[in-house]
């Protein structure tokens, strides 16, 4: 749905632009551009990261998402500085625009392909807890209210004729804001390669899961935490008496596993078995110890 909606809107949006000469509707038919190549790159990272793992990726290719949304990112941001520099020099040699109502009209139906294709893209990220299409729809998104700026200022120029230094103006505004979303992606495909932990929310519906699952004498320590794709990975030390049967030890751990599973979609949950007695309780990661302990 991204590269056919980024198709269309790039045949529209430079057809907008060659019947107004209107630069922010060239600055919004360049991110069409990186729209196109973003499509394509995000395709083939969910197409890698749902390959099964193997004897070389034992912990699977999800991570390959993360690679896509920051080459992403880097696209985003070069659209902002070709943007940009077409727009500065209008800065100081404004244009009057011509037919303008034809090519807002072109405008308008571009935002709205990109419109739907970003809001079904956005309902399948979440079903499938992907930030490869996640990132790929916002920047849909983010082309959309793109236009709808641009439209909103061209409108201006239409009954203001005298007001076209607007024109370029808006283009810059719209680098700008390219810049933002660029940057936020890049932000987090970083974290997730970096291996960071998961949210703060998340992390405390696992210790109140663990909480309610362990019996009175076991306890639980060493809390660890990471994002790769769509599968999260959670370990974490059981603390049990020392004298319980492996038996009952394998049986808490799959409950335990099945209870996060439940609460966590798409969770590997790898658990330490330990005697209590031989380890000092410790507070879970990221959690500092409390000065009471």
């Amino acid at each position: 749905m991204s590269v056919g909606a980024s198709l269309v809107t790039l045949a529209l949006k430079f057809g907008a632009y060659f019947l107004t000469g209107s630069v922010s509707l060239l600055s919004d038919a360049l991110e069409a551009f990186v729209n196109l190549a973003a499509g394509l790159i995000a395709f083939g990272a969910v197409t890698i990261a749902a390959r099964p793992a193997d004897a070389d990726h034992s912990f699977g290719h999800d991570k390959a998402e993360y690679f896509a949304s920051g080459v992403e990112g880097v696209l985003i941001l070069f659209a902002a500085g070709a943007i940009a520099y077409t727009a500065l020099p209008r800065l100081f040699a404004p244009q009057p625009l011509e037919h303008l109502g034809i090519g807002l009209a072109i405008a308008i139906v571009a935002a709205a392909a990109n419109y739907v294709a970003a809001r079904v893209m956005l309902k399948g990220a979440r079903h499938h807890d992907s930030i490869t299409i996640e990132a790929d729809a916002k920047h849909l998104m983010t082309d959309v209210w793109t236009t709808v700026a641009v439209v909103a200022g061209l409108l201006v120029v239409w009954f203001l004729p005298d007001w076209y230094l607007l024109d370029p103006l808006m283009a810059v505004a719209v680098a700008l804001h390219i810049v933002a979303t660029g940057v936020d992606l890049l932000r987090r495909s970083t974290n997730g390669l970096m291996d960071t932990a998961l949210p703060a929310d998340e992390i405390e519906r696992i210790e109140q899961v663990i909480g309610a699952h362990i019996p009175p004498l076991a306890g639980y320590q060493a809390l660890r935490t990471r994002k790769a794709g769509a599968r999260r990975f959670i370990e974490f030390h059981l603390l049990v008496p020392g004298a319980t049967p492996v038996s009952d030890a394998h049986a808490l751990c799959d409950r335990l596993e099945a209870a996060i599973q439940a609460v966590l979609p798409n969770a590997e949950v790898l658990i330490h078995v330990e005697p209590g007695e031989t380890r000092a309780r410790v507070a879970t990661w990221p959690r500092a110890p409390s000065a009471d302990k």
